[in-house]
């Protein structure tokens, strides 16, 4: 016989009735303290480890489904906007340039005009009937291609697109007054704007 004094006694597994159960009760293994409401029990296998973001009910929020229902086309916003106050420095400006471009367009398309009916033959023609027609024994009558050359119709287009340049300018300025004071009383133009997603 082997003396145990002073030697601590083997741990033994208790496998009687907890406190406040009824005695004769089968222990299915050692006590386990309550879990907490709606945490899973030890053991109890869950749908994804916490590496895969499992959560109870086998769906994290990352790999949750969209609706069968959710809109997926953009969403067009619209604005409503209103024109209070027109600048009429700025207005004077723009229109300064727009006429000068005006007037350039039309210099141009003058040029090219004259030269393709002078390339048509249209002046002498023309100007050989006048010249018949305003003839007489002492003169020849008009001279229609020497009054309607290329520079006299040149300088005749630039000296009107120089009264556009000023009358358009003018003329843009005093509306964006009157718009201003028309825009106090009724409030101005309203424009609805829209920007897509």
């Amino acid at each position: 016989m082997t003396d145990t004094r002073g030697q601590r006694p083997p741990y033994e597994t208790y496998n009687g009735p907890l406190p406040g159960e009824r005695p004769g009760a089968q222990q299915q293994g050692p006590y386990q303290p309550p879990q907490a409401y709606g945490t899973p029990a030890q053991g109890t296998p869950t749908h994804g480890g916490p590496a895969q973001g499992g959560t109870l009910g086998g769906q994290s929020a990352a790999t949750r489904k969209p609706r069968t229902g959710a809109r997926t086309t953009p969403r067009t916003r619209k604005a409503r906007l209103r024109v209070a106050k027109a600048d009429p420095w700025s207005v004077m400006k723009v229109s300064f340039l727009l006429s000068i471009a005006l007037g350039i367009c039309t210099i141009v398309a003058a040029a090219v005009l004259w030269m393709v009916m002078d390339a048509m033959g249209v002046f002498s023609t023309v100007g050989g009937t006048i010249s018949e027609a305003t003839g007489s024994n002492e003169s020849n009558g008009f001279d229609l291609q020497s009054f309607l050359s290329l520079p006299r119709v040149l300088m005749f287009t630039s000296v009107i697109a120089v009264i556009d340049v000023v009358l358009m300018t003018a003329l843009a300025t005093l509306g964006a007054f009157i718009y201003n004071l028309s825009a106090g009383f009724v409030g101005g133009v309203e424009l609805t704007l829209a920007e897509d997603e």
